[in-house]
């Protein structure tokens, strides 16, 4: 029974068993035969005479379709700039057409239904199938060589339930067998497969595609086992043919594995195009395979296509898929392969091998790491001596070989030289340096001197478009590279080529060209030689050419002998002596010679980099240069000392940073600002003391790296808790404790652009220990000065200890952009409480309070807590049980820690000889994350005492709204549901209360019931939190300073639950804002924050017209003023008809004083017109002049409203 039979029998692949008319079709198709076209003939014939296929009428023409003009575009790792037609020349999309697929996940449109219909199949069904359609491969090997026919076609496509309106690839049948292979997940079939596919006949040029991609779509699943398949194939059947001396006796190899390498290169490179994220590991043992293929196999136009295919796959592969960072190994060796192919070409233009082999050793030479010089000058000669040595343009096509269609010689020449100089476009840009110019430049300078006058115009026209991109793209003007040759060498003596004209006509017409054209125009072709004489040309570029040697000898020579001397030096020494060789290099920093402080710094450099100096000697020369610093007046000598030193604290960090620490007391250089003064940023640290200015940049020199950073922060941590018992402290030395010294650098370094992010990195360790190193200050009764700060008054005098390491706490939370948990201590003056010992404790509940509100590093803080909690320090263990507690309020906590772990360490705080710690810990046992029935319970109890509010004088409403806040805080993430709803309401009706105790309390409590709903009513939340802008926005002016505060917090809240998109600076203008710049702000963010709902202020701000307190009364005022004078046009876009008749109703003519609503603002039975011509009357000179001002405002408004 025939392999078709038997999936017949056990069912069709895609379809139902017993499903009819399916197995006369896989008889007939898997029998059929197909005709041999006259092209296969002529290749039949070839084979049997022993002569490989015609490249030029097959292989070559599929591989060289792409049109020169399109090149490819600059890879995405580039770090240069190549010119506008440049990019356009680099296009790896088009380059890629000289291969044999398309990528990957631009597969033909039939795969996607096709893969779809193979994973539909069971194990057994892919296995027949897979050996059905290797059985039709072995049996119609010629079915790759030309389109399969129309008529199998549509059979096949009905058996597979697939209609397809566009003609199938010549490999479909080898795509197809991988698709079903690359979905198959069992190995030992994958593998017994591939061999199979490897088995097959390399000879034809159709038969090693198919193979090429077959292998590549199996490997994007099964990438191991391809790799070890085509190892062993390697090691066996290719090593058969390979190592066959030509001049024995010995037959010539089997055709069938003649051309197996080529194969082998063709599925290296689909391996690449399919290997997406992964070619990166795998990317260097493919080039090395490549690079074997290639060296191994016999040379012949079949393997250098193959060779160039598999190359563009796999530059296209790594165009997608690579990363700056990453460093090739193997690329000189593949370009290698490439100019060794350049070099075989024949003297005559017939393709366009010339062109693509350049422009890709152009995108393998944008890999990092950069080409070696002697890499580069091999490309540059190959290349040139590739182009320049091909006959005149004249005599091109005279010099073909006889063809049956003749190329167009001009265009491919054109076209080759347009490769060329994107070639010299390349390296220059990798390297815009006068080095990289001369290096180049030298290279084309022999053929100048050529016997050949068209050698000597290419090589002048080559050199003039050189040029030309270097003054109009790279910046080196040929005024200044002359410039530069002349300092040279007027420094060195002179050279004899400077006996020259200094300025020649060329060169200033290249400058002139660069100046008059700053737009990049078409490559301008040079006359004939007669137009120019080539002598002069060769003396003019020659003086160019010799620039390096000038500076390598003038410059150079001295410092290098000198950097040999010092390193002999510096391995004979002894460590007093080494010490001193390093301090008289710190003298020489602050010379005013440039190169003199030039060559100390990069002395110095070298000698840190050389791991010679001891961890002893760090002291001596870092206390040295803190000396020297203030004197070093070269940026760029600056910048040299600084790497040193950053080098210095990667070798020896610990000493590095205490000695550093010696170096200054940071805290002295702390003026009297935080740095969250009225502009909300750090102090000018232009105020600070010269010395400690003068530490700053050693340790940003220690920021260099993100290691490096994070080492010092961590020991600066340490030092911080250093902190000896009161009993061994001298009072009158307190400035000498270590813990003191790093505190203030640990406060520098928040305000630091450098440690920024590693501030935040270590931002739990940092909290804790400040927050533990202020109890501590407070244990050593070190508290001078920490009530008397002045936020606002730049006084310019250091701040005590206490003081700076609370600013130091506040600014930890600024600098990480962790604001909202800064700003609701600022509004609550809860940053007061940690000035006293007594509220201290107070301070750390409302902030951990906050951080769990916010989700502030809760999981990283929680941690640190944790750690605290288990150590033998008393402070640790309090600071540690009050964040604890707070934070099992937190959305956040039961993800990264379960009950039982809480219940734990919260158990061990009850054996702790602290009374607040026991205290603490049983608190949070019995809190509702640990209890969850309390949930229940307490939001019952709450729905309860919202009765309070309803009766007609409600009793001890600030008592009640005491308990409601408990409860709140109890449940915590629980929220109260629906009941939030109710008790916003309520809340807002006493908003205007006369009292204004209970006026701030509601307003209080009403920030915490808009975040209590959870994620079902924070919808409902919001529109109600909208509802309670305008009266928050007037009681800003309320006549009580602490409803005024409070209402801030309430205010910011609102904004920040609405999202609006000034958060952060409204929270500046309520903190520190003052006058009527800072309520126009708080106005404007309020307004533009909620586009289309002007009216709904303006409506709101209406009804506290006629408000009892003056306060309300003058703030709706000047809020309805600021409406109506800015926007007047938006107002009767959005205002509707019941609003319109409010604003049109007339006064009565016995009207009384409009009666105050629930929530304390006026109704309108009698008309908003009554509420103005109360307005007249008022004995408020205010209140009578916004009558006279706005009155015919409101009434025009209300005439052109029509909707």
């Amino acid at each position: 029974m025939s392999v078709g039979d038997g999936i017949l029998r056990t069912g069709w692949l895609f379809g139902k068993q017993g499903q009819p008319g399916k197995r006369g079709f896989w008889t007939h198709f898997l029998r059929r035969r197909v005709p041999t076209e006259p092209w296969d003939q002529r290749l039949e014939d070839s084979r049997k005479e022993g002569r490989p296929e015609n490249l030029l009428s097959r292989e070559m023409t599929l591989s060289m379709v792409a049109t020169p003009s399109e090149g490819f575009s600059c890879p995405h790792w580039r770090s240069n700039c190549l010119s506008p037609t440049g990019e356009q020349k680099l296009d790896i999309e088009h380059l890629g057409r000289a291969s044999t697929s398309k990528p990957p996940n631009d597969g033909p449109l039939w795969e996607e239904a096709l893969v779809g219909k193979i994973r539909t199949m069971s194990a057994l069904q892919k296995s027949q199938a897979l050996e059905a359609v290797q059985c039709h491969i072995r049996e119609h090997t010629q079915l790759i060589r030309k389109e399969v026919p129309n008529a199998g076609l549509q059979e096949l496509l009905a058996a597979l339930n697939l209609e397809l309106k566009q003609p199938l690839e010549k490999t479909f049948l080898f795509h197809f067998y991988g698709l079903i292979l690359r979905e198959c997940a069992c190995v030992d079939l994958v593998r017994r497969h591939l061999a199979s596919l490897l088995e097959l006949s390399h000879q034809s040029s159709g038969q090693r595609e198919g193979i090429a991609v077959a292998i590549g779509i199996v490997s994007s699943r099964h990438m191991q086992e391809v790799w070890a398949t085509l190892e062993h194939v390697g090691r066996t059947r290719f090593l058969r043919t390979v190592f066959t001396s030509p001049d024995s006796q010995q037959p010539e190899p089997d055709t069938h594995w003649r051309w197996a390498g080529s194969t082998a290169l063709l599925c290296y490179g689909q391996m690449a195009a399919h290997a997406g994220a992964q070619i990166l590991p795998w990317v260097d043992n493919i080039v090395s395979r490549m690079v074997y293929y290639f060296s191994c196999s016999r040379y012949d136009n079949i393997l250098k296509t193959s060779f160039l295919s598999a190359t563009i796959m796999l530059l296209k592969a790594l165009r997608q898929n690579s990363t700056p960072s990453y460093k090739f190994s193997q690329i000189p060796e593949l370009i290698q392969c490439l100019l060794c192919i350049l070099q075989k070409e024949p003297n005559f233009l017939t393709t366009l091998f010339r062109e693509k082999i350049i422009l890709v050793i152009v995108g393998l030479s944008n890999l990092r790491p950069g080409l070696k010089p002697m890499v580069k000058s091999q490309i540059l000669q190959t290349c040139l001596q590739s182009l320049y040595t091909l006959p005149p343009t004249e005599t091109l096509r005279s010099s073909l070989p006889p063809l049956d269609v003749a190329p167009d010689v001009t265009e491919l020449y054109r076209k080759s030289m347009q490769a060329l100089d994107l070639l010299l476009q390349s390296l220059i840009s990798e390297n815009k340096s006068v080095d990289e110019l001369c290096f180049i430049l030298q290279h084309v300078e022999p053929w100048l001197k050529s016997d050949s006058s068209h050698e000597r115009q290419r090589a002048v026209q080559t050199i003039f478009l050189f040029l030309k991109y270097v003054v109009d793209y790279v910046g080196l003007t040929v005024s200044r590279l002359a410039r530069h040759s002349r300092e040279g060498s007027q420094e060195g003596g002179g050279h004899p080529l400077h006996a020259g004209p200094p300025d020649r006509p060329a060169y200033a017409a290249v400058e002139g060209q660069g100046a008059r054209h700053p737009e990049p125009r078409p490559p301008v072709r040079l006359p004939p030689p007669a137009a120019a004489d080539p002598a002069e040309g060769t003396s003019e570029f020659t003086y160019l050419n010799k620039m390096k040697n000038f500076e390598a000898n003038t410059r150079r020579e001295s410092e290098m002998k000198f950097y040999d001397l010092v390193k002999v030096l510096d391995g004979n020494l002894t460590v007093a002596q080494h010490t001193q060789l390093v301090l008289t290099l710190l003298r020489g920093l602050c010379s005013h010679n440039h190169l003199r402080c030039d060559l100390a710094s990069q002395l110095l450099l070298m000698i840190v980099e050389d791991h010679s100096i001891k961890a002893e000697q760090v002291a001596e020369i870092l206390q040295g240069l803190f000396q020297e610093l203030p004197s070093i007046i070269f940026k760029n000598t600056l910048q040299t000392v600084m790497q040193a030193v950053s080098v210095l604290g990667t070798q020896h960090t610990q000493e590095t940073v205490e000695v550093i620490l010696s170096l200054c007391h940071p805290s002295e250089s702390v003026s009297g600002s935080t740095g969250l003064s009225q502009a909300h940023s750090t102090l000018d640290r232009e105020q600070s003391s010269g010395g400690c200015r003068q530490v700053i940049p050693l340790w940003k020199a220690l920021a260099s790296n993100t290691q490096l950073a994070r080492k010092v922060l961590t020991l600066l941590y340490m030092k911080l808790r250093l902190r000896p018992p009161k009993e061994l402290v001298r009072f009158t030395q307190q400035a000498e404790l270590i813990s003191l010294l790093a505190l203030g650098t640990i406060y520098e370094l928040l305000y630091t652009r450098e440690y920024k992010a590693t501030v935040r990195w270590a931002f739990a360790g940092v909290l804790v220990g400040l927050l533990t190193q202020l109890r501590y200050l407070f244990e050593l009764d070190v508290v001078d000065g920490i009530s008397d700060y002045q936020e606002d008054v730049l006084d310019g005098k250091p701040l005590s200890p206490c003081r700076t390491c609370l600013e130091a706490l506040k600014g930890l939370f600024w600098t990480t952009n962790y604001w909202e948990v800064f700003a609701y201590l600022k509004l609550l003056r809860g940053w007061e409480l940690f000035e006293h010992m007594e509220t201290y404790t107070e301070g750390v509940t409302l902030l951990a309070r906050a951080m769990a509100h916010y989700d502030c590093e809760v999981k990283a803080v929680l941690g640190q807590a944790v750690i605290s909690l288990k150590s033998s320090e008393e402070r640790d263990n309090i600071v540690a049980i009050l964040i604890i507690t707070e934070f099992l309020n937190s959305h956040e906590l039961t993800q990264y820690m379960s009950r039982r772990t809480v219940d734990n360490f919260l158990s061990l705080g009850l054996n702790n000889p602290n009374q607040l710690v026991r205290a603490m810990s049983l608190k949070g046992l019995s809190s509702a994350l640990m209890h969850p029935e309390k949930v229940m319970l307490l939001r019952n109890r709450l729905a309860g005492l919202l009765d309070g509010f309803v009766g007609p004088e409600p009793k001890d409403l600030m008592g009640l709204m005491e308990i409601l806040g408990d409860i709140l805080h109890r449940l915590g993430a629980q929220g109260v549901g629906a009941t939030s709803l109710r008790m916003a309401q309520h809340l807002l009706q006493l908003f205007d209360d006369e009292q204004a105790d209970v006026r701030g309390g509601a307003i209080l409590l009403y920030g915490d019931v808009l975040y209590s709903g959870g994620k079902k009513y924070q919808q409902a939340l919001k529109s109600h939190a909208f509802q309670a802008l305008v009266p928050l926005l007037f009681h800003l002016a309320d006549s009580c300073p602490k409803v005024v505060m409070k209402t801030k917090l309430t205010f910011l809240r609102c904004a920040v639950l609405l999202k609006w998109e000034f958060r952060k600076e409204l929270f500046g203008k309520l903190a520190w804002g003052r006058g009527l710049s800072a309520e126009n702000d708080v106005f404007i963010y309020t307004v533009e924050s909620n586009l289309g709902n002007y009216h709904r202020f303006l409506m709101q701000a209406l009804t506290y017209l006629s408000s009892p307190d003056r306060n309300l009364k003058q703030a709706a005022m000047k809020f309805i003023g600021g409406m109506l004078q800015d926007y007047f046009p938006d107002l009767c876009i959005c205002l509707r008809k019941a609003d319109v008749r409010t604003l049109r109703k007339p006064p009565a003519a016995d009207c009384p004083l409009p009666s105050p609503a629930p929530g304390g603002c006026v109704s309108d039975p009698g008309g908003l017109r009554a509420d103005l011509e109360i307005l007249k009357q008022d004995p408020d000179s205010v209140s009578r002049r916004f009558y006279s001002s706005f009155l015919e405002d409101i009434w025009e408004l209300s005439q052109y409203v029509t909707h």
